[in-house]
């Protein structure tokens, strides 16, 4: 297999992926992983873990954090944004622009995208994934 430049997404190997201990913050410390912004993404993100941080007694609604991780050829891809319950059966992210990545994301010229542009691609990322799902049975198990 070629060495990948770091420059161009790299899909998932035939063996299972190995991903550091994850939590939200600790994503920073994960290598800077560059990935080519506009081009499919070929790897797939698995779940890691949904916290739920307020929930039942506390005022105001349910929140949490949630991670996801990819293994490239590169690296590791790691994603984690905050969520806010909006009404029963319903979540959001609390902050589309502020998911914690270690993805440095670069444009079709091989510029460094801006936190804007970035913001854009990553929330694309998150769309495509079943985050929601995820954080509603994190929410189950907290009832039962």
């Amino acid at each position: 297999m070629p060495k990948d430049s770091g420059m161009r997404n790299t899909a998932i190997g035939s063996r299972p992926p190995v991903h550091p201990p994850a939590t939200p913050w600790s994503l920073r410390a994960w290598p800077p992983l560059l990935w080519q912004a506009m081009e499919p993404t070929p790897v797939r993100f698995e779940h890691m873990g949904t916290r739920v941080t307020l929930y039942g007694d506390t005022p105001g609604p349910a929140a949490g954090q949630t991670v996801w991780a990819a293994a490239a050829a590169s690296g590791q891809a790691g994603m984690a944004w905050d969520w806010v319950q909006i009404s029963c059966g319903v979540v959001a992210m609390a902050d589309p622009l502020a998911v914690v990545t270690n993805l440095r994301l670069v444009g079709t010229e091989g510029e460094v995208l801006t936190a804007h542009e970035a913001a854009c691609f990553l929330n694309e990322l998150v769309r495509a994934l079943p985050w929601q799902q995820e954080v509603q049975r994190a929410l189950k198990s907290r009832v039962n």
